[in-house]
Order: structure tokens, then sequence, then C-alpha cells
């Protein structure tokens, strides 16, 4: 007996010695800093309707004060972790004594003895006190912190404090940040078993997790219950109705999986502005995301991915994305990738008026590539291009009724090369025809014409006003879009047409507020004035004959009953689609190819491959919006009777089909009748009607001379296309081609 209370005694002297010493040398943290203490808060990402999207933040938490929480949320907590919190002083030691005796029964770590006090020390000093550290002299030094916080702070601040900023797994800290991620409400609201859901994750978060594995959650969640009853705050009755009430968890508590190349596109944004403090000051992000509009755009963009890989629209000789998921779940997952091997797509809406990004997606997998092919990729635009080029023309006084000739078209661009033949889509020439028909039905050959009567810088620079921030080389292929650009900026290009001569540059973010609700930033809305609105009448008039008569008709114009025009655009041999296209309040663009620019298919044209992806999606809005009303027509605009094949005023000589009502800046119109439809026969004339004069009054040829360029009006084609991203950049899709074949 005296040997046994003399190792009792030696015991307790390396307890008391090993105690005095824990904190030596400063290595406790000092509990002043948790008067004033304020725990990490994710910001929360709104979206325009004020729907959460979802949370920036390693962190997720949401501060409540104890007094707002539901009762039986403290009470749960309580029973299962610390039954005697509001008796001891920050050491149970009850609990210390039986964690003991069972410890040495077991001959192992089977039962711990931190209390809720103890347990706060620990994660709010993380590093002074590491739960990864199981040594004594880090529970004394847990022990010694927790009695300092005792003495100090009273019982219900301290629980306060644990609640706030206990791990309850998913990424959750505090019981408000659990209860939203769970079960979609606040923790002001949950019933008991619910509360009991929570306070059965402390134990082991990953393990215990209600999503992860609802089965063992329900059994420990039943544990704490029996708890409750044990401590007398549930009847058995209750007890047991409440283990029989189903685990309800909530669909989504937010729209995590929603637009994460947008939310993406926006953290970089605000990283750049608050830095770190966006990941943990619990701001509140007001984006301009229309959810409804994103889960449109989702949904068709990936319908008519699946539609191309399936066959509908022609035999698709690439693997699919499928294939490369169930080939990637054998191989095991590969670290987040710039470029991938399947088809892709990108989808952008921007509200007309405001430039407001109202749904982004940037690609198909985000999980799987996080490059957003929408903001960061350079791809050839094609044909979608050749608006900005007849915006020039218009600019420049020629009347959309100006005829030019589509027949073949050889330069020669260096002595010893052969000379560049561009061709149009279907390898055929048209003849005359006036640039409003040229356009519609995307034209190559007259765009280049047209381009290099205007000269290679006139165009470059309308680019610029247009917003085209990225080089445009002064070459006669850009005219049909083999300049890189950057999607975005692209289909933000056409909100000038859908606002009759006012560019709107994209935003994403409406204001960022602080915890308080005080509003720390708001950007305001950009516009830029491109043409003015009689020019801009005309050329969006001619984008809604795309629509209504021309490479889009068949996917777009037969299938909606709104107001719309647009463009459509194949690259040269067919390795970008798109579908550029707008209304009086939305402009919305979608692209489709490869990473790595190969043919999607033969006969690829973006009239049947992404126009239907933006007739699905635009269909869907304009179900639960109004439809607006048509762009109205300017004032001071003429209006004549014009033959379509020659571009002079028609006669009533003229068949009636070759008639058309075009409308004209005054100044711009034909001044004679048609030469070749009369009574006389054909009697001469320049075919094109009037067109602009240049400098020293002569009227401009309806075709470029063909052959060695002279001095700086014709450039080279651009060079080949890569099949790589050019290294360094984070860009993908090369220069491309001097395009040869441009829908």
């Amino acid at each position: 007996m005296v040997s046994f209370l003399a190792a009792v005694a030696f015991g307790l002297a390396v307890l008391m010695a090993a105690w005095n010493r824990a904190c030596a040398g400063n290595s406790c943290p000092s509990i002043a800093e948790l008067g004033g203490y304020d725990p990490n808060q994710a910001s929360k990402v709104y979206a325009a309707d004020g729907r959460l999207i979802t949370d920036l933040g390693q962190e997720r938490r949401t501060v409540v004060p104890l007094g707002e929480m539901s009762p039986v949320v403290k009470a749960a907590f309580i029973a299962t972790e610390d039954k005697r919190f509001y008796e001891h002083n920050g050491i149970d030691w009850y609990r210390v004594l039986g964690a003991i005796k069972n410890n040495i029964t077991e001959m192992r770590v089977a039962e711990g003895f931190s209390t809720i006090t103890m347990q706060l020390a620990r994660n709010v000093w993380t590093e002074d006190i590491s739960g990864r550290d199981k040594s004594l002299r880090r529970k004394l030094r847990e022990a010694t912190v927790a009695r300092e916080i005792e003495e100090k702070y009273p019982k219900d601040k301290i629980l306060e404090l644990y609640l706030n900023q206990i791990d309850l797994g998913n990424r959750a800290f505090g019981v408000e940040a659990a209860s939203q991620r769970y079960f979609g409400k606040s923790v002001r609201d949950l019933n008991v078993a619910e509360a009991a859901t929570l306070a059965a994750i402390p134990k082991a978060p990953s393990r215990y997790n209600p999503r992860k594995h609802p089965n063992l959650n329900v059994q420990r969640r039943n544990t704490v219950l029996n708890l409750l009853r044990d401590n007398g705050l549930l009847s058995p009755v209750e007890t047991e109705r409440w283990k029989a009430h189903p685990l309800l968890l909530s669909s989504s508590s937010d729209f995590s999986g929603t637009a994460e190349y947008f939310v993406e596109f926006v953290r970089q944004q605000l990283d750049a502005r608050f830095g770190s403090d966006l990941y943990r000051s619990g701001y509140r992000i007001y984006t301009t995301l229309d959810l409804d509009t994103q889960q449109a755009a989702e949904r068709a963009l990936e319908a008519r991915l699946e539609a191309i890989e399936s066959g509908a629209d022609g035999k698709f000789e690439h693997p699919t994305y499928q294939q490369y998921q169930n080939s990637k779940a054998d191989e095991g997952e590969e670290p987040d990738r710039t470029t991938t091997p399947y088809l892709q797509g990108l989808m952008v809406t921007i509200e007309a008026k405001t430039g407001q990004i109202r749904a982004m997606i940037g690609g198909r997998d985000f999980d799987d590539s996080k490059f957003n092919r929408a903001t960061q990729a350079l791809r050839q635009p094609g044909s979608t291009f050749k608006p900005i080029t007849y915006a020039a023309a218009v600019e420049a006084g020629y009347p959309l009724s100006h005829v030019m000739v589509d027949d073949s078209l050889s330069l020669l661009v260096k002595p010893d090369e052969p000379p560049w033949t561009p061709q149009n889509y279907d390898l055929e020439f048209d003849g005359p025809m006036t640039l409003r028909r040229a356009l519609y039905l995307s034209r190559n050959i007259i765009a280049i014409k047209l381009g290099m009567e205007l000269g290679e810088q006139a165009v470059v620079s309308e680019a610029a006003k247009f917003g085209i921030s990225t080089r445009v080389p002064a070459v006669p292929s850009i005219h049909i879009g083999s300049a890189d650009v950057i999607p975005l900026e692209m289909i933000a290009a056409y909100s000038t047409f859908a606002n009759l001569g006012v560019r709107t540059v994209p935003n994403s973010i409406l204001r960022v507020e602080d915890r308080s609700g005080k509003i720390i930033w708001q950007p305001t809305v950009r516009t830029v004035a491109v043409l003015d609105s009689a020019h801009a009448w005309l050329m969006t008039d001619a984008l809604r004959d795309v629509v209504r008569h021309g490479t889009a008709v068949g996917s777009v114009g037969s299938r909606i009953n709104f107001p719309a025009g647009g463009k459509t655009g194949t690259t040269n041999d067919g390795f970008d689609v798109w579908f550029i296209g707008f209304t009086p309040d939305l402009v919305t663009g979608v692209w489709i190819g490869f990473d790595q620019p190969r043919k999607i298919k033969s006969n690829a044209q973006g009239g049947v491959l992404a126009a239907p992806a933006w007739t699905a999606m635009m269909r869907e809005v304009y179900e639960r919006r109004a439809v607006p009303a048509a762009w109205r027509r300017p004032s001071g605009l003429s209006a004549l009777d014009i033959d379509k094949t020659t571009g002079y005023k028609a006669t009533p000589f003229c068949p009636k089909d070759v008639h058309y009502i075009e409308s004209f800046i005054p100044g711009t119109e034909p001044t004679g009748f048609c030469p070749i439809h009369s009574p006389f026969g054909n009697v001469g004339g320049i075919m094109g009607g009037t067109g602009p004069a240049p400098a020293g009054g002569e009227a401009p040829s309806t075709a470029p001379a063909i052959g060695v360029p002279q001095g700086d009006t014709i450039g080279a084609p651009l060079a080949p296309a890569q099949s790589a991203p050019r290294v360094g950049t984070g860009v993908m899709g090369g220069s491309g081609p001097a395009a040869n074949q441009r829908q």
C-alpha cells in the first residue's frame, strides 16, 4: 500500500511539474486575443436575385449569437461534448479520472477528456495547440489555456465562440454554416433530430458527415438523442419519436455546382482587389448571374454537344466526353488540365443595356479543366467577325444595296509562294449581289473585297472600337475572321448591334458588402459609343436577315417568336463553329470546338452545330421573360424600292422577285434606275449602285484588282494554325490558317 501511494505521489509530482512547464517560454497563446476574436468567415456569392450560389474561403462560416440559436442545438452539443460544461472551470476532473481508468483498462487511448473550453482553445489556436500533436505537453497546454479562458470569460460567451468555430464537415465551420449546408435553413429553426445530427459530427467530421455517410451519422445521431434522454432533456417517448425521424437533407444548400466558371471569373477579379480578406472577411458578393438563364444555358449547350457526339448531325469520329470519363474512371484521376481531348464548348449571355453577364459557361467540365474558354482562350471568330468589316463599310458610306461580284479571287502575297485563293464555304461563286445579301449568305469573297477596298487598317481600327483588344494584323484574311479573339470580347461586341450603336463592357459584379451590409465596392456600368443610331440600325437590320433569310434561318429564325439578329461562323477546315445572336435586351454567343484545333466533323457549320444551342437556350429564357419590342427604325433614314441584282432603283420592268425595300443614310441612295431591266435593253452602267466616292470623286470599284499587292494595302494571310497551345500564354488554339472557307 505504501509503495502504491508513493507511486501515486510520484506521478502527481511529475504531472504538476509538467503542468508548470507546459507554457514555459511563452509557448501558450495569449487569451487576450479572444476578446476581440473575429473568426474567419467565407465570403458568400449571390446571384442577381439574391439566391446563394456558393462560398469563397477555406472555411464556410457565418457567426450567429448564442441567443439566436435554437435551444435544442445548445443542449445537444453540451450533452454530447461536455455535460458538466456549466459546472467545471475548464477541466472536468471527473471525466479526466474516468478517461484514465478506461484507458488503463483498455491498454490504449480509448477515451478523451477534452471539454468544450479545451476544444475551443484547440480550434482557435491551431498552430500553438495542434490537435495532431498527441503529446502530454500539448494536452497540458490545452488545459492551461482552457483554465485561463474560464477565468476571463462567461460560460455563454465560451459556448457561443465554440459553436461558431467547430468543424462540422463539408467545409462548414460553425453551426449556422452547417445548418445551411445540410438542411438549407438557419440554426435558429432546427428541430431536435436536426440538432442531434449536427452534434453527432464533431467526434469525427469526415466519418459522420451526413452527406457522405448518412447511415453512420444516423447511428451517432441516435446516440446523441439517448444522451439528451439520459440528461433528462427528452422523455423516452420523445426520444424514440425523434429516432424515427428521417434524415432529410436539403437537395442543395446552394448552387455550388452551377456556374463554376463564372464564380471563378468573379473570384479572380475580387482576389486582385481584396486579396486574402476575400476568404476570411465574410463579404457578401452580389453578382450579375441569372441562375435560371445559367441553368438553361448549361442544359442547351450540353445537349448540343451530346447530340454532335451521337452523330445526330453526321458522323463524329472523335472520342466522346462520356468515353473520356469512362477511361478516366478506369485509369484514375489526373490533375487539373488546361486542354482536354474531347469536344468543348462555351456560352455567354450578356444583358445588352448594362453589360451584366447573365450566364457564362467556360467549358464542359470545371473539375477536369478549370481553363475558362470564354475569358482566357484565343480562337478564330470566322464569319462572326464579318459584321465589323461591314460596319466599317456602312460608316464609310457604302449602302447595303451596293453590289459587288462574288467571283474567284487570287492574291500573290509573296513572290516565292503560291497565290492565296480564298473560297466560299460551298466552293461556289454566286456573281453580283448586294452587301446585305452577301452578309446574310456569308459570302467570303465579297467580305474580303469589301475589306480591301476599305483598307485593312480601317477594319483594324473598327475592331478596336468594337472592343477587340487582341492583335488584329492588317492582312486581307482578317475580313473573314482569321485573327484570334477572346470569345467574351467577340460576344460583347454584338451589344453594339443590340443597343443600336452603344457597346457595353461585360461586368459580373453588382456590389460587394461587408458583414454589416455596408457597400465597399460597386462597379459602374461602362458604355462606349461605336456607331450612330442610323448606321447601327442598318447593321442590326442586316443581321436580322441572317436569321430571317440567311445561314441561321433553319436553326434559329424558323424556331423563335421574338426579334433577333446574329451571325454564324465557321473557321477553316471546321475547327471552330460559332453563333452570336442578339435580341433588343440580350446578347448570347456559342462556340464549339476542340482545345487543340482539329476538324469537328465533315461539313461542320456554325448554323448547324452551334446555333441550335442558342435557340434552345433563348427560347427557354423567353418563356419566363417578356418578349421585347423590335428595334425602332430611326427617323431620317430614307427607303427605296431596289433591284437586288443591280443595286439600282427598281423599275416596273424589273422582275417581281428582285424587288426589295432598302433603307439608306441620306446621300447614299442610288440615283439611277436599273439599267438592266429596261424596255430598251441593257443600257450599260456600273452595277452596284453609287457607293461612296473616295478621294478624287471616283466611284469605288466593285471588285479589287487582282495581282501583286502594292505598299501596305494588302498584307499576307495569317500563318497556319498550330496543333498545340502557345507556350506560356495559357491560351489554346493557335493563330489559324488564312481563312479560305468561312461561313
